[in-house]
């Protein structure tokens, strides 16, 4: 497994933007995708946006579509979520994920908290 740190969590105004990073150490040769998702107090967790590894192809929860912007850099090993016109529920603890075929590794979370 790798490991994950996850950093740019922080305190924002309702229409702010924050970007989240989510750096692996080891190989990630054998990683398929990875994702950021998301959870909130007394809520499940949600996927907000998953991207592959070799393709770059991209997804997104409906609720982000347009405003969110996830990424990748292989040769950092780190995916980055692009978060603008915030809203405040978006408010959350945000989880980065790598996935293998087999395996699934988790960031400890960064909390993001949209409020005036």
């Amino acid at each position: 497994q790798v490991q994950l740190v996850e950093s740019g969590g922080g305190l924002v105004q309702p229409g702010g933007s924050l970007k989240l990073s989510c750096a692996a150490s080891g190989s990630i040769f054998s990683i398929s995708s990875m994702a950021w998702y998301r959870q909130a107090p007394g809520k499940q967790r949600e996927l907000v946006a998953s991207i592959s590894r070799v393709s770059g192809f991209t997804n997104y929860a409906d609720s982000v579509k347009g405003r969110f912007t996830i990424s990748r850099d292989n040769a950092k090993k780190t995916v980055y979520l692009q978060m603008n016109r915030l809203k405040p529920e978006d408010t959350a603890a945000y989880y980065c994920k790598f996935s293998t075929p087999r395996e699934e590794s988790w960031g400890q979370g960064t909390q993001v908290t949209v409020s005036s």
